[in-house]
């Protein structure tokens, strides 16, 4: 089998220290069902063009550049040379700034996983030595790399012989989770709605294991394009049937930790009141039928 391409090569540098590196894109989608767009009265593959914005004319590959917006509509090019041109030190080389403890990298900062390996026989040494190190003191180290024109923090930490590099989203790349959560209200829960949860969680508990991951869309498209390449029908599978049994919470907990599937309707705030104050409203229809039949 032949080594896979490097997605970028340069030196991997921890103070005085320095290794030639290669990166390799820890993740793939080559497994994944993917679809084109065809034309449906012939069956042939659709090709996309590129069109001017203003005179409706296609743009050849050739003619296609980058441009800036400095105002609405007008743009200046900005040619390949130039961007080539912004060199900065992690252009080339990945310069280890510090060392944080793992359990301070908030997760929502976590993006792409690169595998990074020594580049030759060269700096084996080199690499063996950060590496080594890093396991430890249980740090992961925090560096800048630039991928198509971009720079990147990476955060580095040993996996294995190698090295894994996984790029960091900056702080203006994420949303504000209050402007999420502010509106969630906070109702009052009695102890015992939380103890049975609890029980039911570690009824499900087990050890992290990506082996058992299954992707059953993925798997419902593979059959649905067996299906249709040997000529046989699709049929469009029976939806499941809605209970319209309404529960309480309680009883949902109490359920779940029987191990019985109940319903799966949420809880009304009807069906979470008392049952004395659902009583209520018949007792008052019933005086009031009453009073009228008196009349």
């Amino acid at each position: 089998m032949a080594p896979p391409r490097a997605y970028w090569k340069g030196s991997l540098k921890l103070s005085l220290v320095t290794c030639p590196v290669v990166l390799y894109p820890a993740s793939t989608t080559v497994e994944k069902t993917r679809f084109h767009m065809i034309n449906t009265e012939t069956g042939n593959r659709l090709k996309q063009q590129m069109v001017d914005a203003e005179t409706g004319d296609i743009v050849e590959k050739e003619q296609k550049g980058r441009g800036y917006e400095v105002s609405k509509g007008e743009f200046i090019p900005i040619e390949k040379e130039e961007l080539e041109a912004v060199q900065i030190e992690s252009n080339h080389t990945i310069d280890i700034d510090n060392f944080v403890p793992r359990d301070e990298i908030d997760r929502r900062y976590l993006n792409n996983p690169y595998y990074i390996a020594p580049d030759g026989k060269a700096g084996m040494d080199a690499f063996a030595v950060i590496r080594d190190a890093m396991k430890d003191k249980d740090r992961v180290a925090l560096a800048r790399i630039v991928l198509t024109n971009r720079e990147h923090v990476i955060a580095i930490e040993p996996l294995g012989k190698g090295l894994l590099g996984t790029t960091l989203r900056y702080p203006y790349e994420l949303r504000d989770e209050e402007d999420y959560f502010d509106d969630i209200k906070s109702p009052k829960i009695s102890k015992d709605m939380i103890d049975l949860a609890a029980h039911i969680l570690d009824s499900k508990a087990a050890h992290f294991d990506p082996s058992k991951f299954e992707d059953q869309y993925e798997t419902a498209l593979k059959k649905l394009v067996e299906r249709k390449a040997a000529g046989k029908p699709v049929k469009a599978a029976e939806k499941e049937a809605k209970s319209d049994n309404v529960i309480s919470l309680m009883d949902a907990l109490q359920q779940s930790l029987k191990g019985g599937k109940g319903t799966k309707a949420a809880p009304t705030k009807r069906a979470a009141e008392p049952r004395a104050a659902r009583a209520r409203p018949a007792k008052k229809a019933h005086r009031s039928a009453a009073r009228r039949k008196a009349s």
